[in-house]
């Protein structure tokens, strides 16, 4: 006898484990982002020195070179970090002494005459403020910056606390302040098309791969393994270590490195966002600024503040992640940071600054050694 067919009514009890289509019974492979120990140790070594130049600044500002009594530390740091400060005097006796009823802190002699040298070392850095000031306002699509971000990226520019006062006056024809918009802001007076040359572009020119022509060589070219080609359009790529990317990935690479964009110096409104070239021109603008910094660094949120005036990627944390063989995005220390991976060979800063020169010998005192990999003809002379 043949049985009716009955609908089929899951009971309320009854549970069903829903499988989906899997590929090969292997679990997709998670992206993640692969870490740089030498570029997160940079922020673990730059804590106590940042402590101890921020004290050292504190001591030298009080008037009449009178000491900083330490009942008075708490006013200029807070609660919390004095006694941070407080372990850091009691490390330190090279630098800081402690005397005095009621105890103050003041520089040893030694310390005191090698910060002499800071105001020379500041001095010897002013053209190159001037012209890496003018290439940044060069980088916006009007021009001008107001004046509170320029307070804030101001110390990784290397500029003064009172850039406003001391150094904007100095230099009428290239610079003025002017209100927009309720903003008081920093606007280039003079456009000199001989600054418009960017970092990657100079060192493309010392490499002598100028003058290579992108789609000069038809010849078929292997693949290279680290991402790195030789062009007048290409970036210098550092993958990490735990990176293995494929075949496809290096060949997509490839074609990204070779194609051609505009140059980050043009004005952006020029330019469709949506376009590859534009898109591979933001990419060049973020290595611009970055380069501009004295140690080729920046938090996210400084990095941030350009959004509007240089039209960085609505995106632009998955625009850095993209692109992590250019740069990298570390959580270390208080705030995210940006690296700018060229500039770097492990975790030492390869071309520095005077004022950074500055920072290392009196960091000496501490006994904090660094490896000084600038040439030995552009370094301080020690004080004995």
């Amino acid at each position: 006898m043949l049985r009716r067919a009955t609908p089929f009514r899951a009971s309320r009890n009854a549970r069903f484990a829903v499988r989906h289509k899997s590929s090969g019974g292997r679990r997709p492979k998670k992206k993640t982002y692969h870490r740089v120990a030498e570029l997160d140790r940079v922020m673990e070594l730059r804590k106590k020195p940042s402590m101890i130049l921020h004290l050292t600044s504190l001591i030298q500002s009080q008037p009449h070179h009178s000491p900083l009594f330490l009942r008075d530390l708490e006013k200029n740091v807070g609660f919390v970090r004095k006694w941070a400060f407080m372990g850091l005097i009691d490390k330190y006796p090279s630098v800081f002494r402690v005397a005095g009823t009621p105890p103050s802190v003041s520089l040893t002699a030694r310390a005191h005459k090698l910060a002499q040298e800071e105001a020379h070392a500041r001095a010897s850095m002013e053209p190159l403020l001037v012209t890496n000031l003018r290439k940044l306002l060069m980088l916006c699509v009007d021009c001008r910056l107001p004046l509170q971000t320029l307070d804030l990226v101001g110390p990784q520019l290397g500029l003064p606390s009172d850039f406003k006062e001391c150094l904007v006056p100095k230099y009428p024809q290239f610079f003025a302040v002017r209100c927009f918009r309720g903003r008081d802001c920093l606007l280039l007076e003079d456009w000199d098309s001989t600054l418009a040359v960017t970092a990657r572009e100079a060192r493309l020119a010392q490499e002598g791969v100028v003058d290579l022509k992108a789609n000069g060589d038809r010849r078929k070219v292997k693949i290279s393994r680290d991402g790195n080609y030789l062009g007048p359009f290409a970036f210098k790529m550092n993958f990490p270590a735990g990176f293995r990317p494929n075949v496809g990935y290096l060949e997509h690479l490839e074609r990204w490195q070779k194609l051609e964009f505009p140059s980050p110096y043009l004005n952006a409104r020029r330019f469709n966002a949506a376009d590859p070239k534009a898109r591979k021109r933001s990419v060049a603008v973020i290595h611009e600024i970055l380069s501009l910094t004295m140690e080729k660094r920046m938090t996210s949120a400084q990095l941030e503040a350009f959004h509007a005036e240089c039209l960085l990627p609505s995106q632009l944390l998955l625009c850095l992640i993209k692109h992590q063989g250019i740069f990298y995005l570390t959580n270390k220390g208080e705030r995210s940071t940006v690296f700018l991976k060229d500039a770097y060979l492990g975790s030492n800063l390869i071309d520095k600054c005077p004022l950074l020169q500055f920072n290392d010998k009196f960091m000496a005192l501490c006994g904090r050694g660094n490896t000084d990999l600038c040439d030995c003809k552009n370094s301080l002379p020690t004080v004995i």
